[in-house]
């Protein structure tokens, strides 16, 4: 409701309910002992007596008590400490490690948090144009960005590349996103020319290739919550929790048609339980959750033949396929202070897909 001047304030009831009432509404005056003008912008009014509130339907008698009490002096010591809403998307002086980082969903996650001030880590295996793009990222937005070629089939070689990652940037952890991963291309399994050496690829790299990285990632998450220090011993600025992302997809949660790709379904599945369970696991140290595009314009669905394509609009009610820079905004909330109490979350991502 509205006061008389059209302003509109807070009031904390007897119940301990928040609402608005009018700073001049009927009754408050000579009887009440409280003037309008002593209720000021964004302050709490309690106030005690027995009065008739208007509304188009009807009139209701409600006891209230009320006094006038400074807004501030209610909102948790912890929220006052939180800054503002920019701030916590802030990722200035935070290093994010991103596999599978020269192209596509990567790549536009990288520049992403570079635009807001992280220093990133790009792993790739066989684009070898990666470095190039490290470069162009620490030259356009002022960051440190580097390149490592890493297989994250290879859980010593992802073990060792954190290692260096952290080192060569400064010797924090904040960010890693887990975006490696391989499509299925051999259509049904009854047909496939090498139906288990394919299967073991993708789960290799889509399933394997997560859990070594969260594996490693995790001891710096730990130690730095334990200790509240970088590698050099140097106080933390800025770390409240580790963010782990890992790319699903939404072919983990429903099985889409027309393509034939059981087992690319079944290692996307695996990654978002593996992760909703992290999430368990690191509650008190880092935060896990994931990300499910829909269809999305890259380079992992080349192989895809028109037709399909067409189909995938058709079936998604925006119409169109999406781009990778429309996940950036997905990936910053999650990896930043925005969403310190997210975590076991799976954020579909899917111009309408999976909502039929």
């Amino acid at each position: 409701m509205r006061d008389k001047g059209g302003q509109w304030v807070e009031a904390q009831y007897e119940s301990n309910a928040i609402g608005y009432v009018p700073t001049a509404a009927s009754g408050f005056g000579p009887d009440t002992g409280i003037k309008p003008s002593e209720v000021r912008e964004n302050a709490f009014i309690i106030y005690s007596g027995f009065q008739e509130l208007g509304s188009p339907f009807k009139s209701v008698a409600v006891n209230m008590s009320f006094e006038i009490t400074p807004r501030d002096s209610l909102i948790p010591a912890s929220e006052k400490d939180a800054g503002t809403l920019q701030a916590r998307f802030s990722l200035k002086g935070k290093t994010a490690i991103i596999t599978g980082g020269g192209a596509g969903i990567g790549l536009a996650v990288a520049h992403g948090f570079a635009e807001f001030g992280a220093n990133v880590a790009l792993w790739y295996l066989k684009n070898d144009n990666t470095p190039k793009r490290a470069r162009e990222i620490e030259s356009f937005y002022g960051v440190r960005c580097i390149a490592l070629k890493v297989d994250v089939r290879n859980a010593e070689e992802v073990q060792n590349s954190v290692e260096r990652s952290v080192r060569d940037l400064n010797g924090r952890l904040d960010i890693v996103i887990a975006n490696a991963g391989i499509p299925w291309v051999q259509g049904e399994i009854g047909s496939a020319q090498d139906p288990v050496g394919h299967y073991r690829d993708v789960m290799q790299t889509n399933v394997d290739g997560v859990f070594y990285t969260a594996m490693a990632a995790s001891k710096h998450w730990y130690r730095q919550k334990q200790h509240g220090t970088d590698l050099d011993g140097r106080p933390l600025e800025n770390f409240k929790l580790g963010s782990f992302i890992a790319t699903a997809s939404m072919s983990g949660s429903i099985v889409n048609i027309p393509q034939m790709q059981s087992v690319y379904n079944a290692s996307k599945a695996a990654v978002i339980h593996l992760v909703r369970s992290l999430s368990v696991e690191w509650a008190r140290y880092a935060r896990a959750n994931t990300v499910s595009p829909g269809y999305m314009l890259t380079e992992i669905s080349n192989f895809v033949p028109q037709a399909t394509h067409d189909i995938w609009q058709a079936k998604t009610p925006q119409g169109r396929e999406g781009e990778p820079h429309e996940l950036q905004g997905a990936y910053l909330y999650l990896a930043s202070d925005a969403a310190t109490y997210t975590t076991g979350a799976d954020l579909v991502v899917d111009g309408g897909y999976c909502a039929p």
